[in-house]
């Protein structure tokens, strides 16, 4: 394959089906989303036979247990894409809503208008349920995208496809509004990051290195988080109950996504009363515990932490775990340390919790919920294109209005600037 000019054919199609897109009515765009979320059901056994492929060659190469993690589908989990796309459609249509109106002294009225962004290139490894959440976050959106997924979820990837354009074309969209890479040749994602003429957005989904790349080599605009090295602080006036609760959701659930909890800290007063009974659960699930002097003076079996380890996104059976003297310090070394992911407390104290929604500076911030919450789907975004940590234009999970701009729109009735 010419990977050039395979990539410049789809850099076109996509192009030319952002405009019909940008255009199409609502009504049409959640009919083409139902269409996928019923073939996606009824087609539930051909997904879990092509995940299944996937999967074996997979564990032939040697993919680590949280890729693994990442790439298996379930009949849950299919049915929860389905869902998804579901909720997708029952949100409202972001695109031509006009809002911030306000006259001048000249007569003319100045309002924004929230437009697709155009075409989106979204890179992703393993989790074939990427698929459908972009496809039909772009669609709702009114965007056309390029999804290159990673080489292990190839089969299942691609029955995706054609069940998705199979929906565009029931809903009498173009197919050509989501293009899945059909090669996993990775000089295709050196092409598309560098389509200016083409693409308008990067999202990389992935490991750390694979967004490093991305964000490094990239020519157009990157949407994106590096790592979710994501915190759990039981505050002095914690209810110890809930606490085990969160904690326990948040590490233990699932061990590989970015929104799993990687560190634990703990306010000093309340330690030797809590400290233990966390750590009980946390060793009862196989979690590894890594802790400061304080922590290993309470928990024998915890092993001493080394300051790289308060930095880590382990996604794996560990926990890094720090005892701070208030929430002062709590907030310190979260700021210090975190990936500006997400962060939770777990107090009864108004007054400090308040004080973490405003100064602890991550995506998303938590009281007394687990940090697992942070995603798309839970938010009510039916589903998200990705997280981003970054500061401009998207923040935190990715949905309809992340996958939009704002342009400017003047209504006058013969007005002339004098």
């Amino acid at each position: 394959m010419n990977i050039p000019h395979y990539m410049q054919q789809l850099g076109e199609q996509a192009r030319a089906a952002s405009r019909l897109m940008a255009k199409a009515d609502t009504d049409i765009k959640n009919q083409a989303l139902r269409h996928i979320a019923s073939l996606i059901r009824a087609h539930a056994n051909d997904l879990l036979t092509a995940n299944q492929q996937d999967l074996a060659s997979a564990k032939a190469n040697g993919l680590e247990a949280a890729m693994l993690d990442r790439l298996s589908l379930s009949e849950k989990s299919i049915a929860s894409m389905a869902e998804g796309l579901e909720q997708i459609a029952s949100l409202a249509d972001p695109i031509g809503e006009m809002s911030n109106f306000k006259y001048r002294p000249s007569g003319i009225q100045i309002g924004q208008m929230r437009v697709p962004l155009g075409v989106i290139g979204i890179i992703y490894e393993a989790r074939p349920n990427v698929t459908v959440d972009a496809a039909g976050l772009c669609i709702k959106s009114g965007n056309a995208c390029i999804l290159r997924g990673g080489s292990e979820a190839i089969h299942c990837n691609q029955a995706l496809a054609q069940l998705v354009h199979q929906g565009l074309r029931l809903a009498g969209l173009p197919e050509t509004a989501v293009l899945v890479v059909e090669t996993t040749d990775r000089a295709a994602v050196g092409e598309l990051i560098t389509m200016k003429q083409y693409v308008d957005v990067i999202v990389p989904r992935g490991g750390k290195g694979l967004i490093e790349r991305i964000s490094q080599d990239a020519r157009i605009p990157v949407i994106k988080h590096l790592d979710g090295n994501c915190h759990v602080y039981v505050d002095d006036d914690a209810d110890l109950d809930k606490a085990v609760r969160i904690l326990e959701n948040a590490k233990t659930q699932r061990l590989g996504t970015c929104n799993t909890a990687e560190s634990l800290l703990i306010a000093r007063s309340i330690a030797p009363q809590a400290l233990p009974r966390l750590a009980a659960m946390l060793t009862a699930h196989g979690i590894e515990i890594r802790g400061c002097a304080d922590t290993r003076a309470l928990v024998p079996q915890a092993i001493a932490a080394t300051e790289q380890d308060y930095y880590t996104e382990y996604l794996d059976a560990i926990i890094s775990c720090k005892v701070v003297a208030n929430l002062d310090e709590a907030i310190t070394h979260i700021n210090q340390h975190s990936s500006q992911h997400t962060e939770a407390i777990v107090t009864e104290n108004y007054t400090h919790a308040r004080r973490f929604l405003r100064e602890v500076d991550s995506s998303s911030v938590m009281v007394n919920a687990s940090t697992r919450f942070a995603d798309g789907f839970e938010y009510g975004f039916g589903a998200e294109i990705g997280i981003s940590t970054d500061k401009l234009h998207a923040r935190g999970p990715v949905g309809l209005d992340g996958l939009t701009s704002l342009k400017f729109v003047v209504l006058g009735d013969g007005h002339i600037r004098a």
